[in-house]
């Protein structure tokens, strides 16, 4: 998540292609995103607030699943393989993986680091 935060600054025109044309602030919602990124993913790294980073990231990530349906409202003019019905199922998949594997990150965690 962090590296996926980063990245939000290092390449914003691959995430600002990702937002909805319906939402405003495109380069503001790419930039906050990508804070939440960092922040979640900090907060899985540490123990002691992993269970609530875990909850935070698959909540973040469930946010971002209109983002990655929204390519099917514009069939007609995609030109990336990942527009395409195949590739956004794909996109959809992997993020639900990821929402799955924040779930057992959650579930796992004790929210306080483990000693011995």
């Amino acid at each position: 998540m962090v590296v996926s935060g980063v990245t939000h600054f290092t390449n914003p025109g691959y995430y600002g292609g990702l937002v909805p044309s319906w939402l405003p602030a495109r380069s503001a919602l790419v930039a906050v995103s990508g804070l939440a990124d960092v922040a979640v993913g900090v907060l899985v790294a540490v123990p002691a607030t992993r269970r609530t980073g875990a909850r935070a990231t698959a909540a973040l990530i469930t946010c971002y699943l209109p983002a990655h349906l929204e390519p099917l409202r514009h069939l007609s003019t995609a030109q990336r393989a990942f527009d395409r019905p195949a590739g956004v199922a794909a996109r959809v998949a992997v993020n639900l993986g990821y929402v799955t594997w924040a779930a057992a990150v959650a579930r796992r965690a004790t929210g306080r680091p483990r000693t011995g």
